[in-house]
């Protein structure tokens, strides 16, 4: 199934999935978690419900929600972050992940023209001094897209957080 198949799918179910909750972890101990590993769940599953654009749906919103969770932890320290600047690929691709992402967050996500490998390679050469400031590093980076807090029903995507980390809190 293509990426475009997939989000059409997650797209005809509604914000919070039925209150089906992926938690998406499992690639290791989770620092966001001091290090527990709950490895990755789902909760809620009804085969009389739940269908694939469910599980998809969850696992892209579990996956916003996990982010979120941790720039809470960094807004607890004081980090206002107001914006979200990714490259356009991966799971940025998909728009109910941005918009999820940007609901559940209130910041805007701006998308560039540039991917993980050349960001990656434009740090390199900013630390073997190539570029002498990080501005001159990603200066020709152009802004393609952009995503707003208010594209999603904000206040349903806060519920299905609040769900989300309800899940969450039971299982640490």
């Amino acid at each position: 199934m293509s990426y475009v198949e997939m989000n059409e799918l997650a797209a005809q179910v509604p914000v919070g999935s039925e209150r089906l909750t992926v938690l998406p972890f499992g690639n290791g101990a989770e620092r966001l978690l001091q290090n527990r590993n709950l490895n990755a769940q789902i909760d809620g599953l009804s085969f009389n419900l739940h269908g694939q654009g469910h599980l998809i749906r969850a696992s892209q919103e579990g996956i916003a929600f996990a982010i979120f969770y941790g720039m809470e932890v960094m807004q607890n320290m004081g980090i206002n972050l107001s914006v979200i600047k990714a490259s356009k690929a991966n799971l940025f691709l998909s728009p109910i992940f941005r918009q999820t992402l940007a609901a559940v967050s209130g910041s805007k996500i701006e998308l560039y023209n540039t991917d993980g490998a050349v960001g990656a390679a434009r740090g390199a050469g900013l630390g073997v001094g190539i570029y002498s400031s990080p501005q001159e590093a990603f200066a020709n980076l152009e802004m393609i897209e952009s995503t707003a807090p208010d594209t999603l029903n904000p206040a349903a995507v806060k519920v299905a957080y609040e769900h989300w980390k309800e899940v969450l809190n039971k299982n640490l």
